[in-house]
């Protein structure tokens, strides 16, 4: 079977994020974790691959998508492979369209993805999308477990159900004879729970958190307004060490941490999810201490809060960023903040 295998321009070995307007290319062969992918496929060939930075994809998706169109049919694919994009949220969405993109020629779609990642509840409809660790730590198990399943497919083996082969849940249904009908399976189920017996139920419903919305600040000018960033922007060296990725915490900063100026000039990003370039040539554009500063010169709001709280949003877990926000809301609560500003990238 022939295979085509979507990376974006890091694993591609094209460059990080300087290289993330990289235009989509196509390569022959493997490349990357295509290599090790590759090893492990039986009757399946890598016959090309496409790589394209994260940014461009985002923001040429008509041309990217029709490109992709076009090297499906050309190459003749019988599955398309993309990624695995672990927790990169751009990646992430590429690797999610480009299963959509497969699955619109007809073409079995396979990537692999972290639990949290934007990508898959949008495109989990469109291909079998495996677990992933949050990393490319996990880079192993991830080609594994795709490959696993791509030879499944090259041996024209029918696919089973999520539970069985592992992906994630699609959110497809499909009829199938059952010896029971549904109100006796459901009584089962309800009899079995009543015991405290293990049941199974058939439909697992979504649990969504109700977020109640903040009153609104009537008046502005009398408001105490707070800055936070999850865009990392730190003192020069990074003294606290904030991590790139799957921040361990938070920190708070006055000016004087970045110099002693609104300019921030004493500033740099920690964060790996972007292009730093911009912001460590000025820290305003993510953290914008002198657009506040002025603010409250022109009397728009009445205080800017002078301590600002950073972390680094790149792979955060969703627990864990509910809980630095619990905590950063109980501190300026504390301080008599009225509102906060969140910016990020």
């Amino acid at each position: 079977m022939r295979v085509i295998h979507y990376l974006n321009q890091f694993f591609g070995q094209v460059g990080g994020e300087d290289a993330a307007y990289t235009p989509l290319e196509v390569r022959q062969g493997s490349l990357g974790p295509g290599k090790a992918l590759q090893a492990q496929l039986e009757n399946a060939e890598i016959v090309a691959t496409v790589i394209c930075g994260d940014n461009y994809f985002v923001e040429n998706t008509d041309t990217v998508e029709k490109q992709m169109a076009d090297i499906i049919s050309n190459y003749q694919a019988d599955i398309v492979i993309a990624g695995p994009a672990f927790n990169a949220g751009r990646y992430g969405m590429a690797c999610g369209n480009v299963c959509k993109i497969a699955f619109d020629e007809g073409i079995i779609a396979i990537s692999g993805m972290y639990k949290e990642n934007p990508g898959l509840d949008i495109y989990k409809v469109y291909g079998y999308i495996f677990p992933t660790e949050i990393n490319a730590k996990g880079m192993k198990d991830a080609i594994a477990q795709i490959a696993k399943f791509a030879n499944k497919i090259a041996r024209g083996e029918e696919i089973l159900f999520s539970e069985d082969e592992g992906y994630f849940k699609r959110g497809i249904r499909k009829n199938i004879w059952k010896e029971k009908s549904g109100a006796e399976r459901a009584v089962d189920m309800a009899i079995a729970k009543a015991l405290g017996q293990p049941y199974k139920t058939e439909i697992v419903v979504p649990n969504f958190d109700r977020i109640v919305p903040s009153k609104p600040v009537l008046d502005l000018s009398r408001a105490k307004v707070a800055l936070i960033t999850s865009g990392g922007i730190v003192p020069k060296g990074n003294p606290d060490r904030l991590e790139a990725l799957s921040a361990s915490k938070w920190m708070e900063y006055t000016v004087d941490d970045f110099g002693g100026n609104y300019d921030l000039k004493e500033s740099e990003v920690a964060h790996g999810g972007y292009d730093p370039v911009y912001a460590n040539e000025d820290g305003n554009r993510v953290l914008p201490a002198d657009a506040m500063i002025e603010l409250e010169r022109t009397g728009y709001i009445g205080e800017f809060y002078r301590k600002m709280f950073v972390t680094v949003g790149n792979c955060m877990e969703v627990l864990k960023a509910a809980r630095y926000g619990k905590e950063m809301a109980a501190k300026l609560i504390d301080e008599g903040v009225s509102c906060a500003i969140l910016t990020s990238t």
